[in-house]
Order: C-alpha cells, then sequence, then structure tokens
C-alpha cells in the first residue's frame, strides 16, 4: 500500500467569527514565468477548528482532509504562536 504525506500549511487566522470554523490566510510569492519577477500571492482558506481554540492573528497549521462543508476542506493542526 503506498503511503502519501499530508499537505499542510502554514498561515495567519483572519477571521474566527464562526461556529467551529477559522478563515486562514496564507501568503507566498510566485515568479513570473517570463519576466522572472516574484509576484507576491495570498489564499484564504476555510479550516475546521472543532474546540473554537485559535483566535484572530494566530498563526496555525492546517492540513488537507476530506470536504467536511461546501467549502471546508482544511482542518486545524496546532496553534504554533498565539497573537498578543
Amino acid at each position: 500500500m503506498k503511503t502519501t504525506a499530508k499537505k499542510t500549511i502554514v498561515g495567519t487566522v483572519v477571521s474566527d467569527r464562526m461556529e467551529k470554523t477559522i478563515r486562514v490566510l496564507v501568503r507566498g510569492k510566485k515568479q513570473h514565468p517570463k519576466y522572472k519577477k516574484y509576484i507576491p500571492t495570498k489564499n484564504v482558506y476555510f479550516a475546521h477548528d472543532e474546540e473554537n481554540g485559535a483566535k484572530e492573528g494566530d498563526v496555525v497549521q492546517i492540513s488537507f482532509t476530506r470536504p467536511i462543508s461546501k467549502q471546508k476542506c482544511w482542518k486545524l493542526d496546532k496553534i504554533i504562536s498565539v497573537a498578543d
């Protein structure tokens, strides 16, 4: 049987208003194919937070999982650092 690693992403919580759901902002850089200039990118992911432990501003790690709802297919793995 083949084993595959889970896809994990580190990002910042931008909203925790929903019940058991957080919005995670992930920033990155992508190189332009022709001009070779790095362009900043950002994506927002909806993640499942069972205990409502993550608050706005926290840095968290999320991992890919089965679809939980229409928009949620990520779950909270751990809180890396807590916002002040």
